[in-house]
Parts: structure tokens; C-alpha cells; sequence
């Protein structure tokens, strides 16, 4: 292969990652208020890059801290129920930029947003071996809202869909990697003569499925939820490798797959996870003002370990936090049915705000500004619809591709089915988005046709793909006032609510 071949689909890959990430960097700091969750979150970060742990706050801090007054917190560990990683990452770009600074509080998760992108785009041609097919999921990803308006905003959701797309993207590696190993094995053993070893061939280290199991490890460690992706990836991976031993006849390949390939993969991920989430907690460990850190001692379930009763007190605020989690069913107003999701039925209003004329640039008599975790409707509306052809594909055809697209869907949406009396929001649904775009992506070059076929079939397949492309970039421009905080008519903000549950 040339290099022009190798670089022209980096290339893209690329310049639909620039797109995403100017989208996601202007006027970023433009709302200097802590919107929604942010006020939870921007604050932890803050404490924990400097104090280790989440620390306690007066009442009402928020005024105070986004005027400038940043280190006000109080001297005692703070009561969170989601672990540390995500809010380390937001307060390293606030160790970066400032406390005080809206930039600061945001940077991170924009960084981490654009990067998806990139992802997206290279996951997609892999998976799909198609460089077109990974455009248009990079692209899509890159102007979708639910999207852009997650990286707009620190909160946690989106830093756990990177770490879960990024294990995704390792294991995919890990697969290919394995499969040029197993048939290099074969050929050879062939071109000797020689029947296939019994005991299967012997993948050796396997760096990129570690890679994938500290990435989880990572996710677990932003939220619990991510140890559903630790599940069904690592059911995957395991099917892949057994698949792969059975298509080059290996007699045993159930047993070799058991015990060459689910067992270490067992170990690599599953282990390296729980070593990484207990990782996670080193500044909890290392300090003495963490919530609960000395529960242990403090309730006479101390032994002489100091190690194991920090252990003790830490299984203790997870059992804490978990009792949260399963009875949080406080009334919201914007809690939303999960199986409204995929249509985006009731999206989250981070932020609005009123204007009358001559305030903040309005210039009629009414204006409002207002974010809203909405998707782009045709991302989202035929998004739903392509998970359902791709699941008749993945069926009828036993398409390995159209699986693993389905994959992060299985791990990131079908579990909070089973909490649809639990206070849950729309936006949980950016965790899953990656794999939905892939399957639209995917029915997309369905619709387009492979290369085989008729040239007038393809032209018009490429036609009405481009125009159904086209339609949601214009339509991604059209809602882009109420993604970003803009001041507009309230006749143009009433225009862009299609459906009554958006107010």
C-alpha cells in the first residue's frame, strides 16, 4: 500500500475532527454560569485536583465561585455517589486554564468530544472496511446536538462514552491482530503438511485487549454504568476469537477458545478493570478528609490493617451510594422514560434564559437563549429505524459487523430498561450515541450498494445518500442557536420546538 493510500483516509478522518472540534470550542466559555449538573461536577473538580477528594461547599456557592471565588469549599470531604475519574478530568482543565475561568470549566470534555469524532471516523472504516462508511459516521457524529451539547458541558456522561468507544476501538485492534495471527498460523502449518495443532493456535500477549480493559476500568470509574460495556464487550471479544478458530477448522476451537482465549480475557479485562477502579480512588486512600474515609474506625470495624480498613470503609460508601442510586426517584421535571430515548422525546434543558428588547443584543420585543440536549431529529428519528434493520441484518445475514455495531447499544441503552421508575434524563443516551451513528453509517452504505454493484444502482444510492446527508447538516444548522446558548427571536426559538415535550 502507498502512502497516499494510507494517509488519504487519516486525512478525512481528520478534517471531520477539525469540524468538530471548532464546533464544540466556539464562544464555549460564552455562558459563565455553572448550567445543570455542571454545578456539581465543575465544583468537584476543582477540590479533587487540589485536595484529592471532592470537598464540601457553603450553601449557595455558586454565585461566588463563578464570579472568581473559587476556593471557598469547606474543610470536609463532600457525599458524591459517582466515582472520581470524571471529575479529575475536568478539573485538570481547570488546573489548566483556571477555576475561574468558563473555559476552564469545559475544555476537557470539549477536547474529549472531539476526539470521539476522530474515533468514530476510524472505528467505522475498520469495522465496516470501508473509508467512506467511518466519514459518515465521524460527520454525523461531529454535527449531531445531543453530541455537541454533552461536549459543551461538564458533566460526566460523555467522558464515560469515550473511554467505552476508545475499548471499543482497542478490541477491535485486538481482533484483527489475533486473526493475522491465527491465519499466518494455518498457512504455515498447511504449507508443512501438517493438520492444525489440537491445543489451537496461541495468541501470545495481547496488549490491545489490556489496553481495552484499563479503558473500562476508566469508564467504571466516571460511572458504574460502564460495567455494562465490560460485559457485553467482553462477551464480544470472546465470540470473536471463537468464531475466528472455527472458520479455520480447528477441531477443539470451543475448548481452545475457552481456555486460550475467555479465560485471559477474563483476566485482562476483568481484572485489569478492578484494578484500575480501585486505582481510581488513590485520592480518596491518600487523603483524611474524604467522605467516610474512616468509617471503619470510627464504627468499630477496624482491624490492624490500616490498608484493609480503608478497604472496609470504602466497601461501605459504595454500599452507601448504591442504596442512592436504586431508590433515586425524586420527581424531575425533565426525567424521561428510557424507551422515549431513541426518539428524543423528552430532551433536557440545561439552560434558559429571557430577554426583553435591548438586553443581551435582543433587538424585538421578545428574545430567549437556551441550551438543549436535543439530537438532531434525523439523526435520531432514522438513527432508531437503522437499529432495527441492522438487527434483521445482523440476524438474516449473521453479520459479524452489524453485531458488534449493535454492541454498544446492548451495553450503553438496553440496561436502563430495567430503571424506568428511577429519575433518568435523555442525555444518558450520548453514553450509547457512537453505536447507533454506526448503524446508520452502516444502512447508509447499505443504501449506497457495495462496489459490485450496477453503476447506475450505486449513482443512485450515492445521490440520495448525499441529499439525506446534506438535509441533516442543514438541519444541525438550523437548531445550532438552541445547542449553543444564542440569542434569538422567541418566534425563531418557537419555530425549532417540534414537538410539545421540547418546552
Amino acid at each position: 500500500m502507498d502512502l497516499t493510500a494510507r494517509t488519504k483516509p487519516w486525512l478525512g478522518a481528520l478534517l471531520v475532527c477539525a469540524l468538530a472540534l471548532v464546533l464544540r470550542l466556539y464562544h464555549l466559555g460564552s455562558i459563565h454560569e455553572l448550567i445543570f449538573d455542571e454545578t456539581y461536577y465543575v465544583k468537584d473538580g476543582w477540590t479533587i485536583v487540589h485536595h484529592g477528594v471532592e470537598m464540601s461547599w457553603p450553601d449557595d456557592p455558586d454565585p461566588a465561585f463563578t464570579s472568581g471565588e473559587v476556593n471557598s469549599s469547606e474543610d470536609s470531604g463532600e457525599y458524591v455517589v459517582h466515582p472520581p475519574i470524571g471529575k479529575w478530568v475536568i478539573g485538570l482543565g481547570m488546573l489548566a486554564l483556571g477555576g475561574d475561568s468558563a473555559w476552564g470549566w469545559r475544555i476537557s470534555v470539549a477536547l474529549l468530544g472531539a476526539l470521539s469524532v476522530l474515533m468514530l471516523a476510524r472505528i467505522g472504516r475498520r469495522l465496516f472496511r470501508s473509508t467512506g462508511i467511518g466519514l459518515i459516521a465521524g460527520l454525523l457524529l461531529a454535527v449531531d446536538g445531543l453530541h455537541l451539547v454533552m461536549s459543551r458541558t461538564s458533566l460526566l456522561d460523555l467522558v464515560l462514552m469515550f473511554f467505552a468507544l476508545a475499548a471499543f476501538g482497542a478490541l477491535l485492534i485486538d481482533r484483527d491482530r489475533f486473526r493475522e495471527g491465527l491465519a499466518r498460523s494455518v498457512a504455515a502449518a498447511r504449507a508443512r503438511g501438517e493438520e492444525l495443532p489440537l491445543l489451537g493456535y496461541r495468541a501470545g500477549f495481547r496488549p490491545w485487549r489490556l489496553s481495552a480493559g484499563v479503558l473500562l476500568g476508566l469508564a467504571c470509574s466516571v460511572k458504574w454504568s460502564g460495567i455494562y460495556f465490560l460485559a457485553v464487550f467482553g462477551i464480544m471479544t470472546v465470540l470473536w476469537d471463537w468464531w475466528a478458530r472455527r472458520r479455520v477448522g480447528e477441531r477443539r476451537w470451543w475448548e481452545n477458545g475457552l481456555f486460550r482465549d475467555a479465560v485471559p480475557a477474563f483476566v485482562a479485562m476483568v481484572g485489569t478493570s478492578l484494578v484500575v477502579y480501585v486505582a481510581s480512588w488513590s485520592g480518596w486512600f491518600a487523603s483524611s478528609k474524604g467522605y467516610m474515609r474512616h468509617w471503619a474506625e470510627e464504627n468499630g470495624h477496624a482491624g490492624g490493617n490500616p490498608v484493609l480498613n480503608a478497604l472496609r470503609s470504602l466497601w461501605r460508601y459504595h454500599a452507601q451510594a448504591y442504596d442512592f442510586h436504586i431508590h433515586l426517584d425524586s420527581p424531575h421535571p425533565y426525567q424521561a422514560n428510557p424507551l422515549g430515548w431513541l426518539l428524543q422525546i423528552r430532551p433536557t434543558n440545561f439552560y434558559y434564559r429571557s430577554y426583553d428588547y435591548g438586553e443581551m443584543g435582543c433587538e424585538v420585543e421578545k428574545c430567549a437563549s437556551q441550551v438543549l440536549s436535543v439530537g438532531n431529529p434525523l439523526i435520531w428519528w432514522f438513527g432508531a429505524l437503522s437499529i432495527l434493520i441492522v438487527l434483521v441484518v445482523a440476524i438474516w445475514k449473521r453479520d459479524g459487523r452489524a453485531w458488534a455495531a449493535l454492541t454498544g447499544i446492548i451495553g450503553g441503552y438496553l440496561p436502563w430498561l430495567m430503571y424506568m421508575d428511577r429519575t433518568i434524563f435523555t442525555f444518558y443516551s450520548v453514553v450509547y450515541e457512537p453505536w447507533m451513528i454506526l448503524c446508520l453509517a452502516y444502512v447508509i452504505g447499505l443504501l449506497v450498494g457495495p462496489r459490485s454493484a450496477d453503476g447506475e444502482r450505486r449513482l443512485a444510492g450515492t445521490l440520495l445518500a448525499g441529499s439525506l446527508l446534506t438535509l441533516i447538516v442543514l438541519v444541525s444548522a438550523f437548531f445550532w442557536p438552541i445547542w449553543t446558548g444564542q440569542v434569538i427571536d422567541v418566534d425563531q426559538w418557537e419555530w425549532r420546538m417540534w414537538l410539545p415535550s421540547w418546552t
